[in-house]
C-alpha cells in the first residue's frame, strides 16, 4: 500500500463503545479513527471530562483521531443558526482537545419546494462565518458532499471551493454519496481534484442507491484512487462502510477470512467494517 495514504474510519459502525472500536481497528493494523459516535453519543455532545477520558484511553492504545466526524451543517437552511454556530464552536474546542485540526461538516439541507438558488445566499453567509472562525482558531473544515444538502452535486461543491477553499476549508470526496445523487464520480473528481484533502471510502449502485463494498459499485473507486494517489495525494482514506443491511456474499469473490465465514445473513458491525477494509486493501494492492 502507498505509504502516503493512511487508513482511518468511522469506528462507530463497528460498535458504540470505544473499547470495541479500538480492538477492531488495531486488529486491522490501523491506528486512526474518524470519530463520530462514541460511548453512546456524538463526540461533540460529551462533557470535557468524558472527552478527556476518551482521549486518555486512545493515547494508552496508540489510537489517534484523523478528524472529528461532526454533524455540523446538517440542519435545514431555514433553521435557527446561532445555536448551531455555538455547537460549531464547541466542535472546534473539542477537536483541539483531541489533537486534530480536522472537522468534517456539511452545507445545510435544502427546502424541497424551492429552487436551490433561493437558498444559496444564506448557505454562503453561514459557511463564511464557519470559515472565518476556523481561520481564527486553527481548524480545518472538511466539506462532505451529501444527499439533500447544498453541496450534493459536484457543481455546487465547486462553487463552495471557488469561494472558500483555503488552508481552513477543503473538500471531502465521498464516492457513494455522489452515486446516490446520480452524479458521475469521474466528472466530480475532475471538477474537485484540486481541492480534495480527505476521502470517504464507500461505493454504491447507480440504479438502486444501495451501498456496497468499495469496487463493487458504480463509484469508480479504483480508477479515482489510482489517479488521486498517483498524483501525490498524501492523506487519509476513511472507511465508512454503511453496510448495515448488506446480506449474502454468495455473488462475490470470497477471498478474505471474513467473507469465508459469511452466509446469507445480516452482518455484524465488526464484519462490515472488516469487509470494507479488505475491499479497499484489495483495490490498493491492485494499483
Amino acid at each position: 500500500m502507498n505509504k502516503n495514504v493512511i487508513l482511518t474510519g468511522f469506528a462507530d459502525e463497528i460498535a458504540s463503545d470505544l473499547t470495541t472500536q479500538m480492538r477492531v481497528i488495531k486488529a486491522l493494523d490501523m491506528s486512526y479513527i474518524e470519530m463520530r459516535g462514541v460511548d453512546g453519543n456524538n463526540l461533540i455532545y460529551h462533557t470535557n471530562e468524558k472527552v478527556s477520558e476518551i482521549k486518555s484511553r486512545m493515547d494508552d492504545a496508540g489510537v489517534k483521531l484523523s478528524a472529528l466526524g461532526s454533524p455540523l451543517g446538517k440542519i435545514g437552511i431555514g433553521d435557527p443558526f446561532e445555536p448551531h454556530f455555538d455547537a460549531f464552536k464547541r466542535a472546534v474546542e473539542l477537536a483541539h482537545m483531541m489533537d486534530t485540526r480536522n472537522i468534517r461538516m456539511f452545507s445545510f439541507y435544502m427546502p424541497g419546494d424551492k429552487p436551490l438558488q433561493e437558498s444559496e445566499g444564506e448557505v454562503f453567509e453561514r459557511l463564511g462565518k464557519f470559515v472565518d472562525y476556523a481561520k481564527a482558531n486553527d481548524a480545518v473544515l472538511l466539506h462532505e458532499n451529501e444527499k439533500g444538502i447544498y453541496g450534493e452535486m459536484a457543481s455546487e461543491c465547486k462553487k463552495l471551493m471557488d469561494t472558500f477553499y483555503c488552508e481552513n476549508f477543503k473538500a471531502v470526496f465521498d464516492f457513494a454519496n455522489f452515486v446516490q445523487c446520480h452524479q458521475d464520480t469521474l466528472e466530480a473528481y475532475n471538477l474537485l481534484k484540486d481541492y480534495v484533502a480527505y476521502v470517504h471510502v464507500k461505493d454504491a449502485i447507480w440504479s438502486t442507491g444501495e451501498v456496497v463494498p468499495a469496487g463493487l459499485g458504480d463509484g469508480n473507486v479504483g480508477a479515482i484512487l489510482k489517479e488521486l494517489i498517483g498524483g501525490g495525494y498524501n492523506g487519509f482514506l476513511s472507511l465508512e462502510p454503511h453496510l448495515f443491511d448488506f446480506v449474502g456474499l454468495s455473488s462475490l469473490e470470497k477471498n478474505s477470512e471474513t467473507e469465508k465465514n459469511m452466509s446469507n445473513r445480516k452482518l455484524t458491525g465488526e464484519e462490515t467494517f472488516t469487509l470494507a477494509h479488505d475491499s479497499l486493501i484489495k483495490i490498493l494492492e491492485n494499483m
